[in-house]
């Protein structure tokens, strides 16, 4: 009898309606928080690229800052060397913090194994040490410069098209020591029998940053293109330049020729690409050559 006049007592409440009412509290729920939206090559020498939440103050990538377009585009890469695990953050300007978790794929780099010390290298000289520092600042002060392009937002196109001689992250090992690994893509020219001149074209929208009036070192006639968004793109060994420092160019567009200045074995381009400190395999951005 007690049982049922408690279920009678409830039943009462709700059929009284809107004026008795149980002090309940509201259901819980989570606050919303935009995703970061990408895509691309998320692997070893890769890219991708995205857009930022609207309303987002800051993006990082392992809490190193990231520069995103005033429509929210953004590029970030992955050096050859990258850990398999990164963390992009975007803080948008209310507080919210959105996190996306990159799992970075590894690569099978092409590596050989010599049971043999590697040779052993000239003493350099003086001069070649006085002049090789004033290169190295030319080219890191080139990769400082700010152009403003918005190349990086394109699909790039080959430079030149012939046999792929070098590829990005090749290396010896000698002994167990490991040597420099290749840092970019090595283009031998077809069609003319292997000869210097063939000519070739920038492969996406930028400035150039840095033109050589003569050969450099190691890298001859060296012709940097900065694609904007810290990504650019340097051609090593030309036999010409067709293009001046500060100067726009246009994907496609013929920047120079083929050749084999600098320390070079035969006529080929090497192309190499750097997001920041990152280098990149360019074949990631223009996928195999047709």
């Amino acid at each position: 009898m007690r049982r049922a006049a408690a279920t009678l007592a409830v039943l009462a409440i709700f059929a009284a309606g809107p004026t008795k009412s149980l002090d309940l509290p509201p259901p819980y729920a989570a606050p919303f928080v935009p995703a970061i939206l990408f895509a691309g090559e998320l692997t070893q020498g890769g890219w991708i690229k995205g857009n930022v939440p609207p309303g987002t103050a800051t993006l990082t990538l392992d809490d190193a800052p990231v520069d995103f377009a005033e429509d929210g585009r953004f590029l970030v890469a992955f050096d050859r060397d990258a850990a398999p695990t990164a963390m992009l953050v975007a803080t948008l300007g209310n507080g919210q913090i959105s996190r996306a978790p990159l799992a970075i794929a590894p690569r099978a780099w092409r590596i050989e194994h010599i049971a043999a010390d590697p040779r052993p290298g000239a003493v350099p000289s003086e001069e070649y040490v006085r002049r090789r520092a004033i290169e190295l600042e030319r080219i890191n002060a080139a990769r400082r410069i700010v152009s403003g392009s918005h190349g990086w937002r394109q699909d790039f196109v080959w430079p030149a098209k012939g046999r792929i001689s070098g590829r990005f992250g090749s290396q010896r090992v000698y002994n167990g020591q490991p040597g420099s690994y290749h840092s970019g893509i090595d283009i031998a020219p077809g069609g003319n029998g292997g000869a210097s001149g063939t000519p070739f074209v920038a492969p996406a929208d930028g400035v150039v940053i840095l033109a050589a009036e003569s050969p450099f070192t190691l890298e001859g006639n060296l012709l940097m293109i900065d694609h904007g968004n810290g990504l650019n793109s340097a051609f090593l060994h030309c036999s010409e330049l067709a293009v001046r420092e500060g100067e726009t160019v246009r994907r496609g567009q013929f920047v120079g020729r083929i050749g084999a200045t600098g320390r070079a074995t035969g006529p080929h381009l090497h192309w190499s690409l750097k997001w920041h400190a990152a280098r990149l395999d360019p074949i990631l951005f223009t996928g195999p050559m047709a």
